[in-house]
């Protein structure tokens, strides 16, 4: 059963509309905050497995700031791409042709969480032209590498298997419950008890939007064959880094050696959260972003 949002009341005062258009195939669905006359444009790319209602709790405490929050092609609201895998290469493609398509390339900031901090430092280093950029939970080291190198390629063999039963016993296996709420729990560091159950709520909400095994499989491959290090050193543009102390993906150490490897970068290490900074400490991250960009208020 879901679980209302502690954020939701935020939320609703943000005039919201939701708009599809077409990039490489994809019937993208984005959903854009607030004016549209803002001074400032954010476009923010969510995780693996999420879609744009990830990054809401963030978005409801930003004031004066219009913010662009598409599906990415074959999760949430959006079909998958045409002709153009769903890898690193691909979704970064997208991305650039993404804000060409909305009008607002070389403008907009943009901000990856997760993943998302992978696709979209591929595409600034690629070319993709931006005045800054946000990294929230940023990819900061190989996933196959360090601590958690095992899991990743245990959870590798999961899904390759999800991929290779007949179809209804696949989908059953990675949409299964109890592998749903492993991973919340994993994820989530608050005691907040009644916060850790939305938490819950919402990746069985929105964790398995999924549009086929395919495509679900190709974007975890890419989740672990591609990291930020990679691209660090060709993004000149001043960037943001939003971390955690408790990220159990990406740790302080690889975190720290990230920043360095930018031309323009700070870090912001966050107390007391792990990988979901979005919704266990969502105004924390808002005030950096707000400061960062110099502009906007918090609600």
């Amino acid at each position: 059963m879901s679980v209302e949002s502690p954020y939701a009341a935020l939320l609703a005062e943000i005039p919201t509309r939701e708009v599809v258009v077409d990039v490489l195939g994809s019937s993208t669905h984005y959903w854009e905050y607030g004016s549209p006359d803002a001074a400032t444009t954010v476009v923010v790319v969510h995780g693996y497995r999420g879609e744009h209602h990830g990054l809401e709790p963030v978005i409801a405490q930003l004031r004066g700031i219009r913010i662009i929050s598409p599906d990415l092609p074959g999760f949430g609201e959006s079909t998958p791409l045409i002709g153009h895998r769903h890898d690193i290469a691909g979704y970064s493609r997208w991305l650039g042709e993404f804000v060409a398509r909305i009008g607002v390339s070389g403008s907009a900031i943009i901000l990856g969480h997760s993943f998302g901090s992978i696709v979209v430092s591929a595409a600034v280093a690629g070319g993709l032209v931006t005045p800054k950029l946000i990294l929230v939970n940023p990819i900061a080291a190989p996933a196959l590498e360090g601590p958690n190198g095992l899991m990743s390629r245990l959870t590798l063999v999961y899904y390759r298997a999800g991929r290779a039963l007949p179809e209804k016993l696949g989908k059953s296996l990675l949409s299964n419950w109890l592998v749903v709420r492993f991973m919340s729990v994993f994820l989530a560091q608050s005691r907040d008890r009644a916060l850790r159950r939305w938490i819950h709520s919402q990746h069985h909400d929105y964790f398995s939007r999924y549009s086929d095994r395919d495509t679900v499989v190709e974007g975890f491959e890419a989740s672990i064959s591609s990291d930020v290090s990679m691209f660090a050193a060709k993004i000149a543009v001043p960037t943001l880094l939003i971390g955690a102390d408790r990220d159990p993906i990406t740790s302080v150490s690889a975190q720290n050696t990230l920043a360095t490897l930018f031309p323009d970068a700070e870090l912001h290490i966050l107390t007391g959260v792990g990988h979901l900074v979005h919704y266990e400490k969502p105004r924390e991250a808002a005030a950096l972003i707000v400061s960062f960009v110099n502009d906007g208020s918090l609600a």
